[in-house]
């Protein structure tokens, strides 16, 4: 079973009894066929699509980052943030996707988390990409984010943001809004990192 979040709603994830919440995995998954040719080719220089996951953290202590593979910023489950990313699927051919994983018994030590995905190479055509997110945690009914708004030209969009209610809880909201770069999206959450320019 798996509940379809609907944008604008809000979904808990809260711990059982003395247990944590145990290990939360955001999954991306989409569709590796290449761009057409004509003007999308032209932009994916014929290559498959290359959509990475990432996200946008904020803990306790006032600590503000990413975790994404451009830049190598692949988290630790351990040790702050407690958010790793398994690795960077460059072309959608793994059939587990790109996941990142969520320590949910660190969960007093996060503030919030904003996931998103964006088009790092490839098919400028959301609808194309045809992206899926599901969010697992032990014990409950998965929650999947679909990407049912395509009619963007912007190669970043915003997921999902998890946020800490109680210490406890995290509250689960479907966001799927587009941007034009990790500027833009960080300005819209009031996140205040500094960026500049990368590539993997």
């Amino acid at each position: 079973m798996a509940i379809s979040l609907e944008k604008g709603k809000k979904v808990s994830l809260k711990k059982g009894g003395s247990a944590g919440l145990g290990e939360i995995l955001v999954n991306l998954n989409w569709n590796a066929r290449p761009a057409k040719k004509g003007l999308f080719g032209l932009f994916s220089g014929g290559q498959g699509i290359d959509l990475d996951l990432g996200c946008l953290f904020e803990l306790k202590n006032g600590q503000k980052g990413v975790v994404q593979a451009l830049g190598n910023a692949f988290g630790s489950l351990q040790q702050p943030p407690f958010i790793s990313l398994d690795g960077d699927d460059r072309t959608g051919a793994v059939t587990t996707g790109e996941n990142l994983r969520i320590n949910g018994n660190r969960i007093a030590e996060i503030q919030r988390i904003l996931v998103y995905t964006f088009i790092y190479e490839g098919v400028a055509n959301w609808q194309q990409a045809d992206a899926t997110v599901t969010i697992k945690y032990p014990g409950a009914e998965d929650l999947i984010v679909k990407m049912d708004t395509y009619n963007s030209p912007y190669a970043m969009c915003g997921l999902a943001l998890l946020e800490n209610v109680n210490d406890e809880t995290f509250s689960v909201e479907k966001i799927v809004q587009f941007y034009p770069s990790h500027r833009e999206l960080d300005a819209a959450f009031g996140w205040g990192l500094r960026w500049q320019a990368g590539r993997k």
